[in-house]
């Protein structure tokens, strides 16, 4: 059987920028790394500070995908809460397209590490190392 993998983008309420935060990209990295006791596998990822793109593999057997973002949001949440971030924290809803192809993964790929470096947050992509990983 072969597991989709979607490519995700969400935004905080507002467009605040909350996610530039040690505390999120780490919480955001142990949510990622229980994801697969789940049916989830996170690969490669951008946080900026005021939304995030991501690609991941979900089992929709064990999982659906508006589930698993839910919990995702849930979960960054928590730390907004515990920094006294009133909420709404994000946008209703996300923005997923299934990747069809490697060609597809590696357009979007190119697209997501080049992120921060559009919205001049680097000069180059390789400067954004704790920025933009990719897990798998």
């Amino acid at each position: 059987m072969d597991i989709p993998i979607y490519f995700v983008t969400a935004n905080t309420h507002t467009h605040q920028r909350i996610l530039s935060d040690a505390e999120v990209h780490n919480r955001f990295i142990e949510f990622a790394e229980e994801g697969e006791s789940h049916g989830a596998w996170i690969g490669a990822y951008v946080l900026m500070p005021d939304h995030f793109h991501l690609f991941v593999a979900v089992d929709d057997e064990r999982l659906e995908l508006s589930a698993w973002m839910k919990s995702l949001k849930n979960t960054l949440s928590k730390v907004f809460r515990s920094k006294a971030i009133p909420a709404p924290h994000w946008q209703k809803g996300f923005f997923d397209h299934i990747l069809r192809s490697d060609e597809s993964y590696s357009e979007k790929w190119e697209y997501v590490r080049d992120n921060p470096v559009r919205a001049e947050l680097a000069e180059k992509w390789s400067d954004c190392h704790s920025l933009a990983k990719s897990l798998i």
